[in-house]
This record gives C-alpha cells, structure tokens and sequence, in this order.
C-alpha cells in the first residue's frame, strides 16, 4: 500500500521556520510531481508548492521569497523549507504525490496532514 508520511509541523512564533518532510513508503516507482497543499480553519485547500521529478517549482504568491520545495528522487521524499513565518500561514499542510498513468489518466495520493501553527 503506497503510504506519504508528513513530518516538522509544529508551534512556532511570527518570523521564525519550520521544515516539513514527505517520505513515500510502500511504493516501486517515483511520482512523477509531488507537492504540499495547505487548509486553514473556515477555508478551502490551497496549493503552496509543487515539484516535478525534473526539477520545475510553482509557488503559490503569498509564499514566493519565503518557502522553498525540494525533493530528493532517490527517496521519494520531499521537503518544504518555510521561512519568515506568518500568523495567516497556519493551516494543516497536507504533502500530495502524482503517478502517471498513461495518455489522460492520472492517480493522485495524499498524506494525513500535518499541522503548522504560527503565534504573533
């Protein structure tokens, strides 16, 4: 059973950062993007950052400058470095893994989530 484990999210204060890790387990293959969608209380889920197995990054606006996505292909693991934290960036951060599979067909898998609380 393919398995995204989330790690890092945490308390922390205006200003400061935190580093969250996706590792994939249970899986023969690497996904083809991986990424981290976030949701805070009362809103809908909103993409923060993706990253293709070839190196291409997209950021949501509100973060671009402060957090930074990698991935190591080797692991099939994924990290999101954020920075210079604000309050309006608590949420739970959910890590998403994307395979391939054939002409229009795509599976998507989610992690559980992780929560990430920032406090003025």
């Amino acid at each position: 059973q393919v398995q995204l484990v989330e790690s890092g999210g945490g308390l922390v204060q205006a200003g400061g950062s935190l580093r969250l890790a996706c590792a994939a387990s249970g899986s023969i293959f690497r996904f083809a993007i991986m990424g981290w969608y976030r949701q805070a209380l009362g809103k809908q889920r909103e993409l923060v950052a993706t990253i293709t197995g070839g190196g291409t990054i997209n950021y949501v606006n509100s973060v671009k400058g402060r957090f930074a996505i990698s991935r190591d292909n080797a692991k099939n693991t994924v990290y999101l470095q954020m920075n210079s934290l604000k309050p309006e960036d608590t949420a739970v951060y959910y890590c998403n893994g994307v395979v391939n599979l054939g002409v229009g067909r795509r599976d998507d898998y989610w992690g559980q989530g992780t929560q990430v609380t920032v406090s003025s």
